[in-house]
């Protein structure tokens, strides 16, 4: 499966998948969807960069404020979130409350876009900054997102009831990005050594970003993994001039 030059189809052994960009409750996300009268595709198993990000604070900007209100606020952190990704070339192929989960470079071998997904990771920290920002001083309220990127094989299919099949990515690759998202602190991206070392040499340079730091991390323990994993955090730009300590 490669992405077309059509941002709305990707296709999945010759079978165009079309992805839906309106969702009644945010106007702007877009999610990949398979329209209940095509018919589902068996999953194929590739490779992809899995970019997981999580809002930190959601708990408690949920408990105290409005649903109505935490509604609005969440369509202008998904907003970010998916206009980002898909100005980078990645696909958005799940959202869930406040965790996102997209991939870049998926099923294409030559191109990972692995300097993408990270560029895009860094996008988002500094747009959602002054948001964040206007929601401490307006709402008293303290959140932060949370970005984890692994690249590794994934199973690529649809899932779900037949009324509202989901086209997503499941599998290892997947599970280890979700986890780093929930590790990483506010303002920061972690990840993992399948992104870090095949492009090590080039990280102060990726498109447009300014230069960055990154600070290898003790091995970090995931939830359901036998052994640890090797971990680089790019850190949030108040902790890098403070020096980083994890």
């Amino acid at each position: 499966m490669v992405a077309e030059s059509n941002p709305l189809v990707i296709r999945l052994s010759g079978c165009e998948v079309i992805r839906v960009l309106s969702i009644p409750a945010y106007s702007t996300i877009g999610i990949p969807l398979i329209p209940r009268t095509m018919p589902s595709a068996a999953a194929k198993t590739t490779c992809a960069t899995v970019l997981c990000a999580d809002l930190h604070g959601y708990d408690s900007l949920a408990e105290r404020l409005p649903p109505s209100q935490v509604a609005s606020m969440l369509g202008a952190y998904f907003a970010i979130l998916t206009d980002t990704v898909l100005e980078y070339g990645g696909l958005v192929f799940h959202l869930a409350e406040a965790d996102m989960m997209a991939g870049f470079g998926v099923g294409d071998t030559r191109h990972t876009q692995i300097h993408e997904a990270l560029t895009a990771a860094r996008t988002i920290q500094q747009r959602f900054a002054p948001v964040r920002s206007s929601w401490r001083k307006e709402y008293a309220v303290d959140a932060g997102v949370g970005v984890g990127i692994h690249r590794g094989e994934v199973a690529v299919g649809t899932f779900g009831p037949s009324e509202h099949t989901a086209f997503t990515l499941v599998g290892d690759a997947a599970h280890v990005a979700a986890q780093l998202c929930k590790r990483a602190r506010a303002g920061e991206v972690l990840l993992s050594a399948a992104v870090h070392l095949p492009h090590r040499c080039s990280w102060r340079t990726v498109g447009a970003v300014e230069p960055m730091t990154l600070v290898h991390l003790p091995p970090l323990r995931l939830r359901g993994r036998s052994a640890p994993i090797d971990v680089w955090c790019a850190p949030a730009a108040r902790r890098q001039r403070m020096g980083t300590r994890h």
